[in-house]
C-alpha cells in the first residue's frame, strides 16, 4: 500500500479487500486451521494458521499500513503483543521503561522479564540525564508509552529516539491512546510501535486484540519468530472485527477527541475537580510536546475529584458513563487507575506517579458531549451537597 493517500482513506483501502474470486468487498473469514499443499515438493504460502492465514495478513498489512511500517503483527491480547516485544530481548540484556506505563506492563517488567534473566530500569525518559544515566553496556531497548496510561504524561519521542540510538538501542513506542490516527512514531524514529487493539482500533468493547509493527525487516523477522514460536496469535473472526473497527477508526476518534477536548476544559471550571490531566490543553504540561508529534490531544483525559469518597459516589450518580475497566470505546468509560489499570502498584508507587486517590481516567465516546456535561454537573452537584452536610 503506497503511502500518499490520507489516513482517513488508508483505514478504508487498507480494510476493503474485494474477493477475486467472488467479488466480495469484505475479506473471506478463512477459518481454516490447516491449508491443501500440492505435493510433497512444493508448498504454498499457507499451511498452518499460526503461521500465517489470509484474513489475518489483511489486517497485520493494514496497521502496518497506517504506521508506516514494513510489517505488522496481530496477537490476542495487548499484553501477548507486548510480551512478544520484550521477548526480542535475552538473557543478561537490560532495558529502560518509562517510570509512567500500563500497570499490566509493569507487572511484567518487574515480575515476569527476571525470570528470563532480563534487568530493568525505571526512568523518568523527559529527563535527558536521568535517561543517559540509565543506560548500561547491556541495554538494549527503551521502552516509552506517550501519551501515559492514565496521567496523560507526554513524553518527547524525538529526544528520547536521539539518545537511545547513540547507546545503539531500541526505542519500542506503546501507541494505544493516540492511534496512527494522531501520532505515528516510527516517522519519529521509533523501532516498534505497539497497540492495545482492543482499544480505539476495535472501538466496540467487543474483542481483545493486540498489534505490533516494526520499521525494519530485520526487527520483523524477529517478532515474527516469536509470535510463530509461542503461538499467541489472534483469532481470525477476531481478526475479521478488527479490520471492521478499523474502518470507521478515523471519524470515531476525530469526534471523540474533539468531545473530550471540550469536557477537559469544562472540568477544569467545575469547584469539585482539583486538577484536568489531558495534552489538548493549552496549559498542560506536555502540550507543545505533544503537539509536536501529534495532531491531537486524543480521547482519554483523567482529573481530580479529591478523594476515594468522592469518586464511590460519583459512580454512582452517573447515568451515562460506563464504570469500567478498558478504554477507546464508542461508549464513554469511566474508570479507577488504583483500583483497576494500576491495581499492581503500591499505594507509595501510584503517588508517586501522580496517581492520586481521588483520580478518574475518562475515555470519551461518541454520544453527545452535551449530555455528558450535564450527567456530570448533576452528579458534581449531588457529591457537594452531600459534603456540606456531612
Amino acid at each position: 500500500m503506497t503511502q500518499e493517500f490520507s489516513d482517513a482513506t488508508k483505514v478504508i483501502k487498507t480494510t476493503t479487500k474485494p474477493d477475486p474470486a467472488t467479488g466480495a468487498l469484505n475479506p473471506p473469514i478463512q477459518l481454516s486451521s490447516t491449508f491443501a499443499q500440492p505435493d510433497l515438493d512444493h508448498f504454498g504460502k499457507y499451511d498452518y494458521t499460526r503461521s500465517g492465514n489470509p484474513t489475518r495478513d489483511v489486517l497485520e498489512d493494514s496497521i502496518a499500513a497506517l504506521e508506516h511500517g514494513t510489517r505488522g503483527f496481530a496477537f490476542a491480547t495487548g499484553m501477548a503483543a507486548i510480551s512478544t516485544a520484550f521477548l526480542t530481548l535475552h538473557q543478561g540484556d537490560h532495558v529502560i521503561v518509562t517510570n509512567d506505563v500500563y500497570g499490566g506492563t509493569f507487572r511484567l517488567v518487574t515480575q515476569l522479564l527476571p525470570n528470563y534473566g532480563i534487568d530493568y530500569t525505571f526512568v523518568d525518559c523527559n529527563d535527558p540525564e536521568a535517561l543517559k544515566a540509565a543506560f548500561t553496556p547491556k541495554t538494549k531497548v527503551v521502552y516509552i508509552e506517550t501519551p501515559a496510561n492514565p496521567t496523560l504524561k507526554v513524553t518527547d519521542i524525538k529526544q528520547v529516539v536521539r539518545i537511545t540510538h547513540e547507546h545503539d538501542a531500541l526505542v519500542f513506542a506503546d501507541n494505544t491512546f493516540m492511534t496512527p490516527i494522531f501520532q505515528k512514531p516510527l516517522d519519529l524514529g521509533v523501532d516498534l510501535v505497539l497497540h492495545s487493539g482492543t482499544k480505539f482500533l476495535a472501538g466496540h468493547s467487543d474483542i481483545l486484540a493486540g498489534l505490533i509493527v516494526t520499521k525494519t525487516k530485520e526487527l520483523g523477522d524477529a517478532v515474527y519468530f516469536i509470535q510463530n514460536a509461542m503461538g499467541a496469535t489472534l483469532g481470525i473472526s477476531d481478526c475479521w472485527l478488527l479490520l471492521r473497527g478499523i474502518k470507521t477508526l478515523g471519524v470515531r476518534v476525530k469526534a471523540e477527541a474533539e468531545s473530550a477536548l471540550e469536557l477537559a476544559k469544562w472540568f477544569q471550571e467545575q469547584a469539585i475537580v482539583e486538577g484536568v490531566n489531558y495534552p489538548g490543553l493549552t496549559d498542560f504540561e506536555g502540550h507543545d510536546i505533544q503537539f509536536s508529534q501529534a495532531t491531537s490531544g486524543g480521547a482519554v483525559l483523567s482529573f481530580d475529584i479529591g478523594s476515594e469518597d468522592n469518586v464511590r459516589k460519583l459512580v454512582k450518580e452517573l447515568k451515562i458513563p460506563v464504570f469500567s475497566v478498558s478504554l477507546g470505546a464508542v461508549e464513554t468509560i469511566l474508570s479507577y487507575p488504583p483500583k483497576m489499570s494500576h491495581a499492581e502498584l503500591s499505594a507509595d508507587e501510584r503517588h508517586e506517579r501522580g496517581i492520586s486517590d481521588g483520580l478518574l481516567r475518562l475515555s470519551v465516546g461518541v454520544e453527545d458531549v452535551d449530555d455528558l456535561k450535564a450527567d456530570f454537573k448533576q452528579a458534581f452537584e449531588k457529591i457537594e451537597a452531600a459534603n456540606l452536610v456531612r
